[in-house]
């Protein structure tokens, strides 16, 4: 066995090891629950968890400076009061990489609670198997880059 065999075993065995992490990738989806005043943010996971303790940002139509922050609740949860019509921008993001932005329009006709607006989360276009094929790839990708330039320049010092 050639003595540059081994670090190449070692990478592969740590590949194989990181598999389970991409595959069980997710992304995000939220809805709003409109009230008579109140609006409820709701984000969630693709797997239904909830993002807890989400940092979320509300704006204004006028997008001039930030309407309201701070964080969703155990339960991915985040309420806001509105106070003007017009399309207002909801962001939630996690700090690990999910991040969930939603436009919400808001007028004075507003539906009953019991209504549920769903809004898709931009950026969860690709389905999760097509995300995790795609970062199983890059992983490879780079380990065989890297496995070939070591293999190069072992054998550039062997004569």
């Amino acid at each position: 066995m050639k003595s540059w065999a081994r670090p190449n075993s070692a990478l592969l065995l740590m590949a194989l090891l990181l598999l389970p992490c991409g595959v069980v990738a997710h992304g995000v989806k939220g809805e709003i629950a409109p009230g008579t005043e109140a609006m409820m943010v709701m984000a969630r996971y693709s797997n239904n968890e909830a993002m807890s303790y989400a940092e979320t940002t509300i704006r204004p139509p006028s997008g001039e400076i930030d309407f309201q922050t701070g964080r969703t609740d155990r339960n991915g949860r985040f309420c806001f009061f509105p106070d003007a019509e017009g399309d207002w921008e909801v962001i939630v993001d996690d700090g690990m990489g999910h991040r969930l932005r939603m436009v919400v329009p808001v007028s004075k006709n507003r539906p009953p609670a019991s209504d549920l607006m769903v809004a898709p989360s931009a950026g969860n276009s690709a389905p999760l198997i097509t995300r995790a094929i795609s970062g199983l790839g890059i992983i490879f990708g780079i380990s065989g880059c890297l496995m070939w330039w070591r293999t190069r320049k072992i054998h550039q010092e062997t004569p």
